[in-house]
């Protein structure tokens, strides 16, 4: 049979097509930057901002259309939108809803990069940041101004664990037509249904448990409202915010068991976190299932777990020196961010330099769970606790 194509064009425009009744579980891998019309006409009746069709990568292929959707599903919203990482989830609601002259509150124990993206907004865009008490409740209708734009919320902080009366915040911003946003990474949005309690957007960092690995960075921000999903999905445009559909398969193939490891995280943390409490090293255990935590019984109020994430304070008595030494000795425990992982994570944390208002005079310590034994946890903890009453 003569060849139709000379040999080098037929490397590139093959006849061949596959057949289309393959069936399996996993959700197809759509690698595109170029997407293909069967005609001009449909081309043009194309709208990027609808999810009826495709128009270009950047703006979504199948495998990231199945993403959103699913996480929309377990947040309990309508619209979600992938970007490469948290800290870029929170720069589109903030380039969404911020311009110039414009005015945003934020929680004193909020991430430290959105603290640090909010001063860069006021320092060179001219929007106001100004930061609230995380207990604050109701009482923060007297900090909204006429200019106040958004408010974020953080439920527990995700250092010193406050818990905040979200239903209250959300009551008073609505009374003035502000939207909230929120980030509710620590819960996944398993454990806290922030719309359900008057957020309007949510942003989560899907490095955490939704991908489980401790290898992949991707954010969503999630809303229910059609205005607000619109000018996310004008921000995420102009933005030009895309991610690699290897790593969306992988949070995709992730999420079956996220449910199981947040409890299982759960169980453990709680576990650790209790024996802590016994111990006379620590001053106080920053669990929001534990008394000691600001806002404990909001969070017996409106959530339903916890996650593996939280801190404790060492006493007083404890040098900077002892309680480094204390991580370093830690064997199980690896040094570094995030959490969410099968590998349990301790970090310290310098709070006079994180918040002015910080009064606690003893080493905070954050702890991640991850999906080890609790008893060999404990145990690690123990022998490195032991360990530091030698150092000076």
């Amino acid at each position: 049979m003569a060849e139709k194509y000379t040999p080098q064009t037929s490397l590139i425009h093959s006849e061949y097509v596959a057949p289309d009744n393959f069936g399996a579980l996993p959700v197809a891998i759509h690698h595109a930057s170029t997407v293909l019309f069967p005609n001009v006409a449909a081309m043009r009746a194309r709208n990027w901002k609808e999810k009826s069709g495709y128009t270009y990568g950047l703006h979504g292929t199948p495998t990231t259309f199945t993403l959103e959707a699913r996480l929309a599903e377990i947040e309990g919203g309508r619209h979600c939108r992938i970007v490469p990482s948290g800290l870029a989830a929170i720069a589109l609601v903030n380039l969404a809803l911020l311009k110039t002259g414009d005015d945003v509150l934020l929680p004193d124990n909020v991430y430290g990069p959105n603290r640090d993206q909010a001063v860069w907004l006021e320092r060179d865009f001219g929007i106001t940041a100004r930061f609230y008490d995380p207990l604050i409740g109701a009482g923060i209708a007297d900090l909204i101004q006429d200019n106040t734009r958004l408010i974020w919320t953080e439920a527990p902080g995700s250092v010193s664990m406050e818990v905040s009366d979200v239903p209250a915040i959300c009551s008073a911003a609505r009374a003035r037509g502000v939207p909230v946003a929120m980030d509710n990474t620590w819960s996944a949005g398993l454990a806290f249904r922030a719309f359900d309690h008057g957020v309007d957007i949510v942003m989560q960092a899907l490095t955490k448990y939704q991908s489980g690995g401790s290898d992949v960075l991707m954010g969503a921000v999630i809303t229910r409202d059609d205005e607000l999903n619109h000018k996310m999905e004008l921000a995420h445009m102009r933005l030009g915010f895309g991610v690699g559909m290897d790593d969306v398969y992988m949070v995709l193939r992730s999420l079956p068991s996220m449910r199981l490891r947040f409890d299982a995280h759960d169980a453990a943390a709680r576990k650790v976190a209790a024996w802590l409490k016994q111990r006379p090293e620590i001053s106080k255990v920053l669990h929001p299932a534990l008394p000691d935590c600001p806002g404990h019984e909001l969070w017996q109020r409106d959530f339903t777990g916890a996650g593996g994430l939280f801190s404790v304070i060492f006493d007083a008595k404890f040098s900077e020196a002892q309680i480094d030494r204390f991580v370093d000795g830690l064997a199980l425990f690896k040094i570094g961010f995030s959490w969410g992982g099968a590998h349990s994570l301790c970090v310290p944390y310098r709070m006079q330099t994180m918040r002015k208002t910080w009064t606690e005079k003893g080493g905070l310590v954050r702890f991640n769970i991850g999906l080890e034994s609790a008893e060999d946890l404990i145990a690690d903890i123990s022998q490195s606790l032991d360990a530091i009453h030698a150092a000076k």
